[in-house]
């Protein structure tokens, strides 16, 4: 083994975790220069849990073919169906409290991890031959594949440094040599995890941080204020679209079924978030029932094209979610639009506390108005006069008269999509 190669890790690992590198550069670089040292690897897995709304954590590869991804991202460990990583009974590792599925309890406590995690382990070793196979569920697949020892090891972060479910990086390590790992191999790999695993806790945080920002903030508002736009006070004149919709009778849903709300309010914005994110929107805010985005385009008429097309896509989406949740016999509702385009000051407002990046301006309050006045005129989409007359948008919708907006000092040409277009 080489020492001087195995020394120098230390270093590679801590330049590859400042300069960001990806988790599976990190991992797949760190397997090969410990098999230049001379430890004989053959497969790894490491995994990280994180902060997510869909995904539990990340599990990294490295050993498998080309057609083997080097990277999975498991689920929440409720899903049925599923061990505690989101997998399935593949011979992959585990961590976390058990699913709710019994066939997945079972494989989730037959797996290395969970024994470790029983009794506070932080290292487990197995030959891997007939009287050891049948102990873990992972081991007759890594036995197959020509390993012949497995090691696994959890590396634990301190609880200050715990942040959701990832309290630690989970690793499993498998040798090709006949004789399996040695002890100075073992020795290597425990002396070296815990650098591997700072280098990854650091990348994880930063995408983390991203994916959150995101998730809260949307995907541009998340992206400015991790470039630094963080000054209350700095915003910025922008040309934009404005989406404000909300959903009809969601008051008289919340009083009559209120039980139903929540997982009402997900399966629509669903369907209206995805529309808007599809076309190029950026959506704002999540106000109960309402939903605030902006689409902004160098070239105002592909933003306007851009909100129309999200519209369409979204009231298709509306419709078949209506019929689906109808058969399963839950309470349905429509979406109610307004588009508006205008100037709008984006970006920070509020106390030194607690800050918003939105946007203002009197393009929002119109926008906000127009799809209050759906219910008025009995249309599910209404758009501005100032909307439909960018490009050749009014050709694909019709008129509906002018009316009086709250908030606005004279009555507005109001519009809605030609049925025949």
């Amino acid at each position: 083994m080489n020492d001087k190669l195995l020394s120098e890790l230390p270093a590679w690992l801590t330049q590859a975790g400042l300069a960001g590198a990806s988790e599976v550069d990190i991992v797949f670089g760190f397997c090969e220069q410990c098999v230049a040292a001379g430890i004989p690897l053959g497969r790894a897995h490491l995994f990280i849990d994180t902060l997510h709304p869909v995904h539990e954590g990340r599990l990294f590869c490295w050993g498998y073919g080309p057609d083997e991804p080097p990277m999975k991202e498991y689920g929440r460990t409720s899903s049925a169906g599923l061990d505690a990583t989101g997998l399935d009974a593949t011979g992959l590792d585990a961590s976390g409290p058990v699913s709710l599925d019994a066939q997945a309890t079972g494989i989730w406590q037959r797996s290395p991890f969970y024994t470790m995690l029983k009794t506070g382990a932080s290292l487990l070793r197995r030959r891997l031959q007939a009287g050891t196979l049948d102990e873990f569920s992972l081991l007759p697949e890594w036995h197959a594949a020509g390993m012949t020892e497995y090691v696994a090891l959890i590396t634990s972060f301190a609880a200050e440094g715990v942040i959701g479910e990832m309290d630690a990086v989970y690793s499993s390590w498998g040798a090709t040599a006949p004789e399996g790992f040695s002890d100075s191999n073992v020795a290597a790999l425990e002396r070296l995890a815990p650098y591997l695993g700072l280098a990854i806790k650091a990348v994880s945080l930063t995408r983390m941080t991203r994916t959150l920002m995101e998730t809260y903030l949307g995907r541009d508002a998340g992206q400015r204020v991790l470039g630094g736009r963080i000054v209350r006070g700095t915003a910025e004149r922008i040309d934009a679209v404005v989406w404000f919709s909300d959903l009809r009778g969601f008051t008289r849903i919340t009083d009559t079924a209120p039980e139903q709300v929540i997982p009402l309010l997900n399966d629509y914005a669903d369907v209206i978030v995805s529309a808007i994110h599809d076309h190029g929107g950026d959506v704002l805010k999540l106000i109960g029932d309402g939903t605030l985005a902006i689409f902004t385009a160098e070239d105002r008429m592909h933003a306007c094209s851009a909100a129309l097309s999200a519209a369409f896509a979204a009231r298709r989406g509306v419709a078949e979610l209506k019929r689906r949740r109808a058969a399963e016999g839950k309470p349905v509702t429509d979406m109610y639009l307004g588009l508006h385009v205008g100037n709008v000051f984006y970006g920070n407002v509020g106390s030194r506390e607690r800050l918003d990046f939105t946007v203002l301006g009197p393009a929002v309050n119109e926008a906000s108005r127009i799809a209050a006045m759906c219910r008025s005129v009995d249309q599910p989409v209404l758009m501005s006069e100032a909307f439909a007359e960018v490009g050749d948008i009014r050709q694909r919708l019709i008129s509906v008269g002018r009316y009086a907006l709250r908030g606005v000092s004279h009555p507005q040409e109001l519009f809605t999509i030609d049925p025949e277009s």
